[in-house]
């Protein structure tokens, strides 16, 4: 049975509240301070930084209007993901496949490479994290 439309219209108003209230406490709270939030999992387990890293920090920035400091948190993040969302877009307008078998590859292969550069000894966009 399909979704009635006030349905969806609920869970997409439901949704879109919930990203505004994640997104009001990542600008007005600062995720460089220690502590803000758990460390990543992937982080504290093997010590590279995962291709995530700093995307809260990114996102503080962006929503502070820090651009300069946004692209050395998660230069990836910030281009790659408003690539990825307006290209899903246009495919999901055309009524095409959302993800094909070769885009999905694309994106893990992709972010294999950014894993394993950004842990190279002086990359120089390390996510940063303030003393205090």
């Amino acid at each position: 049975m399909a979704p009635s439309a006030s349905h969806t219209r609920v869970g997409v108003l439901g949704a879109g509240l919930g990203l505004a209230g994640a997104l009001t406490y990542i600008g007005l709270g600062d995720p460089h301070r220690p502590g803000f939030f758990p460390a990543c999992p992937f982080k504290t387990l093997t010590g590279f930084e995962c291709p995530a890293c700093g995307g809260l920090r990114m996102t503080h920035d962006v929503l502070t209007g820090d651009l300069a400091a946004a692209v050395v948190d998660n230069v990836f993040l910030l281009i790659g993901l408003p690539a990825l969302l307006v290209w899903l877009a246009v495919r999901w307008r055309a009524g095409r496949r959302l993800l094909p078998p070769a885009a999905a590859v694309t994106i893990v292969l992709a972010l294999l490479a950014w894993t394993v550069v950004r842990n190279w000894p002086g990359f120089p966009l390390v996510p940063t994290v303030s003393a205090g």
